[in-house]
């Protein structure tokens, strides 16, 4: 089968983007991954596929169906920097007119505004707190308050004392846990660049207090309005720019009484901008770049087997 591609970035966070608006392409989990090879494939931290909506979402005035996979296959609930690709996308292909436009996520409905100079800022909705919903078990942990918030330990096995690792005693690392539509768990640092991101943040992923497995945000805080982040994915490791993992350090940082009510985040693939009130209930609002790199076409029946199984 051969299908046509555009590969896209945001921030260095990379994508194959399907347009499946007349027609879902039914791939398998191994067809993702093999699309995410570097080697093999195209190359891409997530693939995004563009998809008409349900009957109930279009008569609710959303014009798409965003749907997620990471670079393992795996089906994921949300993905910032894409969603601002998504919007450069289906304006681009002429796909709508519609400026903001509404699209549904497995994690809820995304409202995406293109902007003057190419820049999109995407209303990521608020972020969730309570434990069960993003999820996270608490069970046989005391949390350690900071600030007007707390954070929750996470015992490492095999972690050594880091001191990059501001947040942290012994093999324990103390996390602030939200959900910005998939989870996240973010800890700070002293030095963004010496973070122990390739080894720790495996571990955290893999945490058997995340159900669903989970993000990890290493967070450098610059001063009140500016840091620096570095994010191991889960289903990805690390990329060079993480959209929800920047809400939810942002959100974090302001919940914990760090930073203030607008941040600018430096990733190592280009700046975000991120905007949260603080109040309960309220949307986090991001701005940043989205940029068409090249389109193709390719046949997934050349996948090679080392690939497929992988």
């Amino acid at each position: 089968m051969k299908i046509r591609f555009t590969k896209m970035q945001g921030a260095g966070n990379d994508f194959v983007v399907l347009d499946e608006t007349r027609g879902v392409l039914g791939l398998s989990t191994a067809q993702y991954r093999f699309l995410a090879d570097r080697h093999f494939g195209v190359g891409a931290d997530q693939i995004l596929s563009v998809r008409a909506p349900s009957a109930e979402d279009a008569a609710a005035g959303i014009g798409f169906g965003y749907v997620i996979h990471n670079a393992d296959g795996g089906e994921v609930e949300n993905c910032g920097n894409g969603a601002r690709c998504f919007a450069r996308f289906v304006h681009d292909k002429g796909l709508t007119r519609d400026n903001p436009v509404r699209v549904r996520t497995a994690g809820g409905v995304l409202s995406l505004q293109v902007q003057a100079g190419g820049r999109v800022t995407v209303d990521m909705g608020a972020p969730v707190f309570e434990l069960d919903r993003i999820p996270f078990d608490p069970r046989g942990r005391a949390a350690v308050p900071l600030g007007p918030w707390r954070l929750w330990p996470l015992d490492i096995e095999g972690f050594s004392p880091d001191p990059s690792v501001k947040w942290s005693e012994g093999a324990t690392v103390n996390v602030a846990v939200v959900s910005m539509g998939n989870p996240h768990a973010v800890l700070q640092v002293t030095d963004v660049d010496a973070a122990p991101v390739a080894t720790l943040g495996p571990r955290i992923e893999h945490h058997p207090a995340f159900a669903r497995r989970v993000n990890a945000g290493f967070m450098q805080i610059v001063d009140r309005a500016h840091i620096r982040l570095r994010v191991y994915e889960r289903g990805a490791g690390e990329t060079l720019a993480c959209g929800t993992g920047a809400c939810a350090a942002v959100v974090a940082g302001i919940r914990l009484g760090l930073l203030d009510a607008c941040v600018d985040v430096a990733t190592r693939g280009g700046r975000l901008t991120i905007e949260w009130s603080g109040r309960e209930g309220d949307a986090v609002r991001m701005t940043g770049p989205a940029v068409t790199v090249f389109e193709g076409e390719i046949e997934l029946s050349a996948a090679p087997e080392e690939s497929l199984r992988r």
